[in-house]
């Protein structure tokens, strides 16, 4: 596994990272969240070896990344931010060349540069120069030179930025894919990456770790944990009263003039059959009735900010997204 003990990175006399300790084990795919400047590629740079901390010490399956770098570095696969390539070379020869620094020759190298090819479907660009590549090529390439020598940890820096929501799916397959025997940290700020292929969520904000758990654990703590969305095919006004009158509803939000609710219950509280007795009862005109998992967008900034979280989130005139999973930045 990967041991994170005390990292501290300071630059001057701006702390960056201050005692960050967690531990990662085999088939974990974390997603190491936080807001620009929160101190997630310098931790990254940490763990790789490619920044000494101030203070602190990494251990990837046994190996101390300062005392025994080399044999710490055989085993990761690192992908910085921003994919940096050689442009002038063409896809092949830029993954020959990195298979070489990594000690493969002949038909090893060649099986290895093959493999990785077909796992990131670089075949049909496979003699391009780099630079004429799209975004999501690049990135493929990227991912493709962290593979080549099959590491047990892949340390990938904002994966999916700048990809269309097409790149931004395969990438991700293709993470889930080798997430089976690998540990894989991945950092980034975009929320959808730890419901999309995340195990587990560690949330760091000013270099101090927040949160960590699972993303069920983190959409547990939103305010709109098991809320209710309602829309009517016709305005039902004397609804608001009714839901409000309910055991365990903390607030109604009328919306669209009376043809849509948002029913909050209180912590831990579900509304989903008091709600539904209510709607056979008066026979309003349901159309949808929809419970939200979470809105990851509010519970990120209530830790990321200091936010009192009994207070509310978000403008409650907003009209809720009409999806059963958690919103997206």
């Amino acid at each position: 596994m990967i041991k994170v003990e005390q990292l501290t990175q300071q630059f001057g006399d701006f702390t960056a990272v201050n005692q960050l300790s967690f531990q990662v084990g085999a088939g974990e795919v974390l997603g190491f969240l936080g807001p620009n400047g929160a101190g997630k590629s310098t931790t990254m740079k940490m763990i790789t070896g490619f920044l000494e901390p101030t203070s602190g010490r990494v251990e990837v399956f046994g190996h101390d990344i300062a005392r025994q770098p080399v044999a710490a570095k055989q085993l990761i696969g690192y992908l910085p931010e921003g994919a940096p390539a050689y442009g002038d070379m063409t896809v092949y020869a830029f993954l020959n060349f990195i298979a070489e620094i990594r000690g493969f020759r002949g038909e090893e190298r060649k099986r290895r540069i093959a493999s990785v090819v077909a796992r990131t479907e670089l075949n049909e660009v496979i003699q391009q120069p780099v630079d004429t590549l799209s975004k999501g090529f690049k990135r493929r390439v990227g991912l493709a030179q962290t593979l080549i020598h099959d590491p047990k940890v892949l340390i990938l820096d904002e994966p999916t930025d700048g990809l269309d929501p097409n790149q931004k799916q395969q990438v991700r397959q293709l993470i889930q894919n080798l997430a089976e025997d690998k540990i894989v940290i991945v950092s980034t700020h975009i929320l959808e990456e730890v419901t999309a292929v995340c195990s587990r969520a560690m949330i760091i904000a000013a270099g101090q770790k927040v949160f960590d758990g699972t993303p069920a654990e983190l959409e547990a703590r939103s305010r709109y944990h098991q809320a209710l969305s309602l829309s009517f095919s016709e305005p039902v006004p004397e609804a608001a009263a009714a839901l409000a009158a309910l055991e365990a509803v903390q607030e109604v939000d009328e919306q669209q003039q009376g043809k849509a609710y948002l029913v909050i219950p209180e912590v831990g509280k579900s509304l989903y059959a008091p709600v539904s007795e209510l709607i056979e009862q008066h026979r309003w005109p349901v159309e949808s009735l929809h419970i939200e998992r979470g809105r990851l967008d509010d519970v990120f900034r209530t830790l990321t900010q200091g936010e009192d979280q009994s207070q509310p989130l978000t403008s409650m005139s907003a009209t809720p997204e009409k999806q059963p999973s958690l919103s997206a930045v």
